[in-house]
């Protein structure tokens, strides 16, 4: 049985999965070219500064069901040996998710996941920026919507279809599980710089600024760890 791709995203009150909430999820399907859309009243209110990136007000998801209600309605909208997609996925998105599950009592099949900021990172390093309206315009695909839930969606569709061109997800799957000898650094006032090269005070601070502490750093404070440039008195 082969893999369904699922791209997803979600609009949320704030970055902290523990404490913020959804109010937006979506997804595509594009094997069968299905839509699943909904706003969520989070419980809570929605901070200025969340509204001013979305767009989504109060007012907006005041009527909305509550993410316990629609829970169920988006497990079935994933079949069976789905690969839930996203743009910063592990770092975000999944956290999301698997909080808003675990608050409801629904429970969450065991999904395969792919972040594909990871993807770009790791095999489009040649790239200064790596968000995804970044890769939209590398890729020369129409402008839309940015952060809203769908046309973030479709736009991911697009731009993940590109970059890997005829692989198939299971392909996807495999690469991205592949340890990565990471040699250039992928962000900051050094981006692209060998890691061998980087000042040690440099990585002095990343460690201390607790840059290394983001799931979306742990290849990097690896690959630091394995050349020697950082350690645990650091």
């Amino acid at each position: 049985m082969t893999h369904r791709p699922i791209y997803y995203d979600t609009e949320t009150t704030g970055v902290r999965s523990d404490k913020d909430r959804i109010v937006e999820i979506a997804a595509y399907d594009p094997v069968e070219n299905r839509t699943f859309l909904h706003l969520i009243n989070p419980e809570m209110p929605i901070p200025p500064e969340a509204t001013a990136i979305h767009k989504i007000s109060d007012e907006m998801v005041k009527d909305a069901p509550t993410f316990k209600e629609i829970a169920e309605k988006f497990v079935a909208f994933c079949p069976v040996r789905s690969v839930l997609i996203a743009h910063n996925n592990d770092a975000f998105d999944k956290l999301f998710l698997q909080a808003e599950f675990k608050r409801a009592g629904v429970s969450f099949p065991n999904y395969n996941y792919i972040d594909t900021l990871k993807w770009a990172r790791k095999y489009r390093p040649d790239l200064p920026r790596h968000t995804l309206q970044s890769l939209r315009e590398v890729y020369g695909i129409a402008a839309n919507q940015a952060h809203r839930a769908l046309d973030d969606v479709v736009v991911l569709h697009q731009v993940f279809s590109l970059m890997i061109d005829d692989l198939s997800i299971e392909a996807a799957l495999h690469l991205l599980s592949r340890p990565q000898v990471m040699t250039r650094m992928p962000f900051g006032k050094h981006q692209g710089k060998n890691l061998s090269d980087l000042p040690k005070h440099y990585v002095t601070w990343l460690a201390s600024s607790g840059a290394f502490d983001k799931p979306e750093n742990h290849e990097l404070r690896n690959n630091l760890e394995r050349l020697g440039l950082l350690t645990s008195s650091i």
